[in-house]
């Protein structure tokens, strides 16, 4: 088994991320980054004594109503402050909330999004690499930088082209965090705290564009 070198403790915060194997596209269409959203809305609550292909297969009155209990009456395991899904890789800032939370949040997402994409794709083994990653976040200026990374990795990658295109990509809490959504999956009253008003964050996250993009590159041609 893969020994992790960074613990993860409770109470702290991460950024978070996994890729595919060898870089295979995990999400082919809209169905399966929504798939993926809902797998992640579900299972950063502590034990919802479902699997989630189990509650997915509920009638929609009844799925509504599990949730809605779920979120009133179960602790969560991690509060999402970030997240981000590619086409072949995912990124999250996230506080553990509970022993073990991030991993087993991590291990269920993963585990539930690689069964309902195998089946699909009808494919067989692993679909993301054996260990995700996670970094420490230590200082209130390293969270909104991560975070800005985080929000900016669709542009960065050309999965949208232009910057008004970020505020409307909904596989990303950016969309969340500038519309204002109060039913997302991202905690964001914690990083808005850092900025006077929604313009102030969106002028932060959008004065690195061209040099996050730029670094992309540079990155891209040293590992060619």
């Amino acid at each position: 088994m893969p020994y992790r070198k960074t613990p993860l403790i409770t109470d702290e915060v991460y950024h978070v991320f996994n890729r595919s194997i060898a870089g295979l596209p995990i999400f082919l269409n809209n169905k399966n980054y929504q798939r993926a959203l809902d797998t992640i809305n579900f299972y950063r609550f502590e034990k919802p004594g479902l699997r989630f292909s189990h509650y997915n297969r509920l009638p929609m009155q009844q799925k509504s109503e599990f949730l809605e209990n779920l979120k009133s009456g179960n602790a969560k395991r991690v509060r999402i402050w970030a997240y981000c899904l590619m086409p072949n890789h995912i990124h999250f800032v996230l506080k553990q909330l509970s022993e073990n939370g991030i991993a087993n949040f991590m291990s269920n997402v993963q585990e539930s999004y690689a069964k309902y994409f195998n089946i699909r794709e009808e494919r067989t083994g692993a679909l993301f690499q054996s260990m995700f990653k996670a970094v420490r976040i230590e200082t209130d200026e390293q969270l909104i930088h991560v975070v800005r990374y985080i929000h900016l990795n669709p542009l960065t990658a050309y999965v949208i082209r232009e910057t008004k295109e970020l505020e409307t990509y909904p596989w990303c809490s950016f969309v969340e965090y500038i519309n204002r959504q109060n039913a997302g999956i991202a905690d964001k009253e914690d990083v808005l705290s850092y900025f006077s008003s929604l313009k102030r964050l969106k002028d932060f996250t959008y004065d690195q564009v061209d040099y996050q993009r730029k670094l992309a590159e540079i990155k891209h041609l040293a590992l060619e």
